[in-house]
């Protein structure tokens, strides 16, 4: 299974390449994917059937109970044929729907395959987790799928509103799945049903209930019941190939799946009948009537399929064995009949140009064997023999016919049984209107053009109809590969046995009410204009769609609302606001909880009272960068905080935080000074005042609040510190002896990999804020720049010739220059001093960072420090020589740097598990080797080199956004300014004259 979706997701990945060499011909060789895992899965037949199922697992973070765990049983089997059966007919149909023209198709191709995908994970994982990583897979790939053709404002719309609908309910069964799992103390599914009575009767049976439910208002809105039925519909606006598939035969059956994955274990739950059946009828003769409402031989359809999603979920969740046999029957029957009739009308609309029953008339005069298909489909969904609708409707009859008139039923046993004769009526009556609408020449409607349809084209279509009638004339296969899914419900109460699928039960109540239906049915087709008529005079009171978008609307209006008065362009407010609410509710918990300070409060550490004069220091710092009427002294006086800060971690026995601190703070007061170019030199629109004085209060209550909160924080904690044992982890587990470099890069990995993809992140919003059409990785070289010409300024004073003098002859010696690129920067701009001490210090910098990235295991140092001390060495590099000079320091890009950082670190955590490890698993390899000796080797220390990498690319972004290209913007805008000064110099010196 795990191979399975590892070729699906990666032929998804490459599917665009494919799709450019082949054009629409690529979907032929991505059907081979599913159907090569269709052949897999028949294959699999004995297994899951003699030996009780197949299970896959590969551990992941065991101590958080999280694992690849995959399950195939007789459910997961059935929905797997279905899903990648449907899939691999829908691909070949897809090669003959688009055209060569369309230039998404290798995107929508690889959307629609990891869909599949997407299922197949969905269906046989045996992790609630997993169960919900693919279950949001399957809603952002149909948001993708449906808003296929972006440029059109109803496929955004729809796409946006199956997205947001379904979404939400995904987040509310992410609760349920969780109170499940932890209630159960596992995540696996399989042991989570073995348990499901003492759940239900245990100490958390209220919990438990609450979660069941949450779990059904997932299920309920991926499978569009009432009241959230409006988006599937809406859904219509994606290709046909995406409704065949998506909304008939994969992604709706999502949410039926859960109902009868669940069903064996919790269908006796205090909701779950009351929302099964009533929202399930509610849907079904809903879904029915408004399909007799439309023109559009695809909506007919939407609504129809609606209307089948509701009768599906009543018969999986009732909970019987008879009804767990029906219900699947009926799946398999629904997505075979239901995925042909929305590739057929995918034809219609493709040769025809129409989907409208007012315009369409002798379509099947035109195409006989379309026509044929779609009867058999169509016939098929209304319940008429021998086919497989029939089968498994007459079926479904009889679970409920014994479920209200056995002698223990609930007294809405018959009106549950009445709501669904009546659905299947509707049933008939849409069924025979699609047939009319899209086929039969209408009086005084001019016969459709329609062009001939290749085999190719018809072929999918042709083989599910042709499925459709295997089943109904022999459904012995599909009644053996339910059994075993029904017999899960055997030992329940009252229960009843499942019997058997059958073309002829002989006469039974069920036949009677199949030949009401159609009776009935036949009647309400053939006074369609009776029924139209008297449907046109009830008002449309509650209408799904509606009501969304006043409620989208009115929260559109209150975000607006509450943006106007909390978003103002007020930096002073928002921190008044944050602040404010930062020390009211602590200091209110405070209060509150009446507890008494520490008896061990001491505010001068006795051992070190160098800390008295750093925290001094440290506090002037802060007044001045308040006071401060420069934004550079500002700046300043912040890093002097920061600065004592590192001071304390140094003082206090934390080597490795203080160089951090240091190295970060001089690095973010470098680019502070770098971003300020841009700002004017003073600080300007200062508040005093009464708004002073609050401000101050403001700052000054946070600044105590947050030290009485870290003193009773400190003093509440009751059980042990687990920093206790991070030295014997990182020694014992992590091969090192720096516990603060071995925590980061071995003991919380996840964290680091977490925090240096934000750094890639931060690094390229700030590349996006400057750089408008590229990065701006490529700077021209230094030899196509004249030299002495970058930065210049017009001499203002004559005094200064000499000193310019002095520098042009440096820059013009014939040797080479200290720097490399040193010469294209303007001599009144060079340093000789500078360049000299970078000329000495930079190779320097550069080899301790690699010391301090190799050493970081058991000495102060690792990847981070490393890489900002590289960065450093960029830095003094680039304010020696200027961007030239970076461009010639760092030739590799800060894109590429970063990518190759986040992929080193990632493979670093995923190659173990190739080597039955788990992710992120270190290994201590312990080697000798000539003249270094005995070698002992850490594996995380890759992972630290990708972190190093990461970092340089990072410094390397700042330096070329907020360095090299204001430094290219300053000088194309300095040239003019210099001239015009230079004028103006020139004629006050006449005037003078």
């Amino acid at each position: 299974m795990i191979t399975v979706l590892a070729i699906t997701f990666v032929a998804a990945t490459v599917a665009p390449l494919i799709f450019s060499k082949l054009g629409r011909n690529a979907f032929y060789a991505l059907a081979a994917i599913p159907a090569g895992a269709f052949a897999w899965l028949v294959l699999q037949h004995d297994a899951v059937y003699s030996a009780g199922g197949i299970e896959e697992i590969v551990p992941w973070i065991p101590d958080l109970k999280l694992e690849f765990a995959f399950r195939m049983d007789a459910l997961s089997w059935v929905m797997s044929l279905l899903i990648l059966g449907v899939g691999t007919l829908v691909l070949v149909y897809c090669a003959r729907y688009f055209k060569d023209s369309d230039h998404s198709l290798g995107g929508f191709g690889a959307q629609l395959l990891a869909f599949a995908g997407a299922m197949f994970g969905l269906v046989t994982s045996d992790d609630l987790l997993m169960l919900f990583i693919f279950w949001e897979l399957t809603t952002i790939l149909s948001y993708l799928l449906i808003g296929y053709a972006r440029t059109r404002l109803a496929a955004r719309r729809s796409a946006l509103q199956a997205l947001m609908v379904t979404t939400a309910g995904g987040l509310a069964m992410l609760v349920g799945l969780i109170i499940l799992g932890q209630a159960a103390g596992s995540y696996r599914i399989s042991a989570i049903l073995e348990q499901a009575g003492a759940l239900m009767g245990g100490p958390m049976q209220d919990a438990v209930t609450a979660a069941v439910v949450l779990v059904l208002v997932g299920a309920i809105t991926k499978s569009a019941l009432v009241p959230f039925h409006f988006w599937l519909p809406g859904a219509m606006a994606a290709p046909t190939p995406v409704s065949a598939y998506l909304h008939a035969a994969a992604m709706v059956k999502a949410g039926i799946y859960i109902v009868a994955r669940l069903a064996p274990g919790f269908a006796e739950s205090a909701f779950w009948l009351p929302l099964v059946l009533g929202l399930g009828l509610a849907t079904m003769l809903i879904g029915g009537y408004r399909a007799l409402r439309q023109t559009d031989i695809k909506l007919i359809l939407a609504y129809g399929t609606v209307s089948q999603l509701g009768f599906l979920t009543m018969v999986v969740g009732l909970g019987r064995p008879d009804a767990a046999l029906a219900g699947l029957a009926l799946l398999l029957a629904h997505g075979l009949f239901k995925a042909t009739l929305f590739l057929v009308v995918g034809i219609i609309d493709h040769q025809s140009g129409t989907r409208d029953i007012r315009k369409l008339s002798g379509v099947f005069r035109s195409s006989r064997a379309l026509g044929v298909v779609a009867a058999i489909a169509a016939a098929s969904m209304a319940g008429v023999p021998p086919l497989a609708g029939f089968v498994a409707k007459e079926s479904v009859f009889e679970t409920f016919v014994h479920y209200a008139t056995e002698p223990d039923a609930p007294a809405w046993g018959i009106w549950i049984l009445v709501g669904l004769v009546i659905g299947s009526i509707l049933t008939f009556a849409y069924s025979a209107r699609f047939m009319w609408g899209a086929f039969a020449t209408k009086p005084g409607i001019e016969r459709t053009p329609f062009k001939a349809i290749k085999p190719a084209f018809l072929a999918a279509p042709a083989i599910l109809a042709a499925l459709s009638i295997a089943y109904g004339v022999w459904p012995v296969p599909v009644d053996a590969w339910i059994q075993p899914y029904a017999a899960l419900f055997a030992g329940k109460e009252n229960a009843v046995d499942a019997g058997h699928l059958a073309l002829w039960h002989g006469v039974t109540p069920a036949l009677g009410l199949t030949a009401l239906t159609f009776a009935v049915g036949a009647a309400m087709f053939y006074g369609r204009n009776v029924v139209s008529r008297a449907q046109a005079l009830v008002p449309d009171w509650i209408d799904g769609d509606r009501t969304y978008q006043h409620t989208i609307g009115a929260l559109d209006d209150v975000a607006v609302w509450i943006t106007g008065r909390t978003q103002r362009g007020s930096l002073y407010f928002y921190l008044t606001v944050i602040l404010s609410v930062a020390f009211v509710v602590p200091l209110t918990a405070l209060l509150v909880s009446n507890k008494p300070l520490p008896g061990n409060v001491y505010f001068i550490d006795p051992n070190s009272p160098l800390q008295l004069i750093v925290g001094i220091g440290i506090v002037v710092g802060a007044l001045a960068a308040v006071r401060a009427n420069k934004r550079f002294l500002a700046v300043l006086m912040v890093s002097v905080t920061g600065y004592g800060i590192a001071l304390v971690f140094a003082l206090q026995g934390a080597p490795d935080l203080a160089l951090t601190q240091m190295l970060v703070e001089t690095i973010v007061l470098v680019a502070f000074v770098l971003a300020m170019r841009s700002l004017p030199a003073e600080l300007r629109d200062r508040t005093g005042g009464r708004l002073r004085v609050i401000r101050v209060i403001i700052g000054a209550a946070f600044g105590a609040t947050m030290i009485f909160v870290a003193m009773f924080a400190m003093g509440a904690r009751v059980a042990t510190p687990v920093s206790l044992e991070f030295p014997k982890l990182a020694y014992e587990g992590g091969g090192g002896l720096n516990v603060v470099n071995v925590t980061l890069v071995d003991i919380r990995a996840w964290d680091t990999f977490g925090e240096i993809s934000v750094l890639a992140v931060a690094a390229t919003g700030v590349a996006s804020l400057i750089f408008v059409r590229s990065r701006g990785d490529r700077i021209r070289t230094s030899a196509a720049v004249p030299e002495g010409s970058v930065g210049r300024r017009v001499e203002r004073d004559s005094r200064d010739s000499a000193t310019l003098a002095v520098a042009r002859k440096f820059s013009d010696v014939t040797r080479d220059a200290w720097l490399v690129a040193g010469r294209t920067l303007a001599p009144e701009r060079r340093s000789i001093i500078f360049e000299v001490v970078t000329r000495l210090i930079f190779h320097s910098m550069i080899v301790f960072s690699i010391y301090l990235l190799l050493a970081g295991h058991n000495l102060p140092g690792g990847g981070f420090a490393g890489g900002l001390t590289a960065g450093l060495a960029l830095t003094i590099r680039y304010l020696a020589g200027g961007r030239f000079e970076l461009s010639e320091a760092a030739t590799v890009s800060a894109g590429t740097l970063l990518g190759t950082g986040l992929a080193t670190a990632a493979a670093s955590g995923v190659v173990p598990l190739f080597l039955g490890g788990q992710v992120f698993q270190s290994a201590i390899i312990e080697f000798w080797l000539p003249v270094f000796g005995d070698v002992k080797f850490v594996t995380s220390t890759i992972f630290d080199i990708g972190v190093y990498v990461v970092v340089v690319g990072l410094a390397l972004d700042v330096l070329r956004s907020l360095g090299a290209e204001i430094d290219e913007h300053f000088e194309g805008k300095g040239a003019p300014i210099a001239e015009e000064d230079a004028a103006e110099t020139a004629s006050a010196g006449k005037a003078n004259a």
